[in-house]
C-alpha cells in the first residue's frame, strides 16, 4: 500500500469511527440486551435459538446499513459538494482516491464486526446459551467478507450516480445477490426461453452473496467445520469479485470530468 492510499484510508477511517462506530456498537449491545431480557416472555421453549438467530441478523443488518450508506457517500458527497476538486488537485491519482476510501470503509467494517462479535458471544456467555464458538467466528468473517463486496458495490455506484439512486441500486443489489441460485431454478421451472436467460444472465453479473453467509451454520448448532477448500474458494471469490467492482469504479472515476 503506498503512503497516499494510506493517508486517505486513515482519514476515513477516522472520520467514520468519530461520526458514527461508538452509537452503533452501542446501539446493537442495547437491542441485545433487549432481545435477552424479552425473549423469554414470548419463546421460553426456544428463546435461545431465537437469540441466536436475532444477534446474528442484527450484526448482519446494521452492518448493511453502515455499508450502503457510508459506501455510496464516499466518492458521490465529494463530487457533489465539488470538494472532489481539492482532492484530485493534490499530487494523488485517482485509482489511489477509490483504493483509500475503499480500504478505508473496510477497515471501519473490521472494527464494527470484531466489536459486535464480541458482544454478542459475551451474551451467549453470560446467558448459558449452547453455540458453536468457531462457525461464529467465522460467520462473521464471511459477513466481513460479503460487506466489503458491497462497500465496492456501493462505491463504483457512487461514482456515477446521485446518492439516493446509488443507495436504492446498491440494496437492490444486496437482495438479488443473495437469491441469484434462486432466480435460476426459477428462471428453468417458468420455462420461458426469455425469462430463463434473463436468470442466467443475472446469475452471472450479479454476486453471488450467499457463498458468503455462513449464519445458518453458527445459529443452527453446526459444529463441524465447513469444508476448508470451499471457504478458501470463497474467500478468494469475495476478493476477486470485489477488485473487479472497484476497477470498474477506478476506470469510471477517472474518465469523469469536474
Amino acid at each position: 500500500m503506498t503512503t497516499k492510499i494510506f493517508v486517505l484510508a486513515k482519514n476515513v477511517f477516522q472520520e467514520v469511527i468519530r461520526d458514527r462506530i461508538l452509537y452503533i456498537i452501542g446501539f446493537y449491545a442495547l437491542i441485545l440486551a433487549v432481545a435477552f431480557g424479552t425473549l423469554p416472555e414470548f419463546s421460553a421453549a426456544t428463546e435461545d435459538k431465537i437469540f441466536l438467530d436475532f444477534g446474528m441478523a442484527a450484526m448482519n443488518a446494521i452492518g448493511l446499513i453502515v455499508t450502503i450508506f457510508v459506501g455510496t457517500g464516499l466518492v458521490n458527497k465529494e463530487i457533489e459538494k465539488r470538494t472532489v476538486l481539492v482532492l484530485i488537485a493534490k499530487p494523488v491519482s485517482r485509482s489511489e482516491i477509490i483504493v483509500g476510501k475503499y480500504l478505508g470503509l473496510s477497515a471501519v467494517l473490521a472494527v464494527l464486526i470484531a466489536t459486535m462479535t464480541a458482544i454478542y458471544l459475551l451474551f451467549l456467555q453470560f446467558g448459558n446459551i449452547a453455540h458453536p464458538t468457531e462457525s461464529i467466528l467465522i460467520a462473521a468473517i464471511f459477513l466481513f467478507l460479503q460487506l466489503s463486496l458491497m462497500t465496492a458495490t456501493a462505491i463504483a455506484f457512487g461514482v456515477f450516480t446521485a446518492s439516493l439512486v446509488a443507495t436504492i441500486l446498491t440494496f437492490a443489489v444486496y437482495l438479488m445477490g443473495n437469491i441469484t441460485q434462486d432466480l435460476v431454478q426459477l428462471g428453468r421451472l417458468s420455462r420461458n426461453l426469455g425469462i430463463e436467460r434473463l436468470t442466467q444472465g443475472l446469475f452471472l453479473i450479479l454476486p453471488d452473496l450467499s457463498r458468503l453467509d455462513l449464519k445458518n451454520d453458527a445459529v443452527y448448532g453446526l459444529q463441524a467445520l465447513p469444508d476448508t477448500a470451499a471457504l478458501i474458494t470463497n474467500v478468494g471469490y469475495a476478493l476477486l469479485y470485489s477488485a473487479m467492482l472497484l476497477a470498474i469504479a477506478i476506470f469510471i472515476f477517472s474518465r469523469r470530468e469536474f
